[in-house]
């Protein structure tokens, strides 16, 4: 008779915003049995960017993106709808940059070029967070992970917010089972850019997180599992496989 195979476990791609890293996620608590792969972000364009991300793993897969690394799940959707089964987004922004925004990440480069880079993280630290004077413990941290990404990488990444573009039309697209998350106190990215993106998406659930601002997974870690969970309980996962008997 022939055999089945269980399908595998659907893997997760972890992207996340700027400046940040894996300990991002540190307080998540990622579904069992599924592999995290987390992505970095250190490539001076969201195109390559994207294309990074459809190459960690061979076939379907689900994408959580914050901030830019949400930006960058949007692109990989549009090039590759089929491969995305499932997507969690938070903290971020769907539309193409405003003049605004390209001069302010040109002066951010200028710092960097000239060996400032503390300051640019000094000036991104109050966006972080519900209020713009955190405690210090969680500012420290913010402090720690930024430093680590680097200013290499910090360059590259303001290079890449100046290729984005609109993705509403591609979120339109989606054939996946989506939720979105939006922190209340989300100064950087406010609730309204998040009903944004869930109206576009067809099959979305937004979930507003009260009193969290952009750091959601530090935040409230446990809205992003929970999140996570329900998430992939929707994902329409393909049957076993038939082997041959052998």
């Amino acid at each position: 008779m022939p055999r089945t195979q269980a399908p595998r476990p659907l893997p997760l791609v972890v992207v996340p915003g700027m400046l940040c890293g894996p300990d991002l996620w540190a307080e998540v608590d990622f579904p069992e049995g599924h592999p995290v792969l987390h992505l970095e972000l250190a490539k001076p364009d969201i195109g390559a960017l994207a294309d990074d991300l459809l190459s960690r793993v061979s076939g379907p897969f689900a994408v959580v993106g914050l901030s830019l690394g949400a930006i960058v799940a949007f692109e990989a959707l549009r090039r590759s709808p089929e491969r995305v089964a499932g997507l969690c987004v938070m903290s971020t922004n769907a539309g193409a940059p405003r003049p605004g925004q390209y001069a302010a990440w040109r002066a951010m480069d200028g710092l960097i070029g000239d060996g400032r880079f503390a300051d640019v993280v000094e000036q991104t630290l109050p966006g972080m967070f519900p209020t713009p004077r955190p405690p210090s413990g969680p500012a420290e941290r913010y402090r720690r992970m930024a430093h680590a990404v680097g200013p290499r990488a910090a360059r590259a990444q303001l290079a890449a917010q100046s290729t984005r573009r609109d993705a509403i039309d591609a979120l339109r697209g989606a054939r996946c089972p989506a939720v979105v998350l939006s922190g209340t106190r989300d100064a950087l990215c406010p609730p309204d850019f998040h009903r944004a993106i869930a109206d576009a998406l067809p099959d979305a659930e937004l979930r507003e997180v009260p009193d969290a601002g952009h750091l959601l997974p530090w935040q409230q870690p446990s809205a992003v599992s929970g999140a996570l969970r329900d998430l992939l309980g929707r994902v329409r996962q393909p049957g076993p496989a038939v082997l041959p008997t052998p």
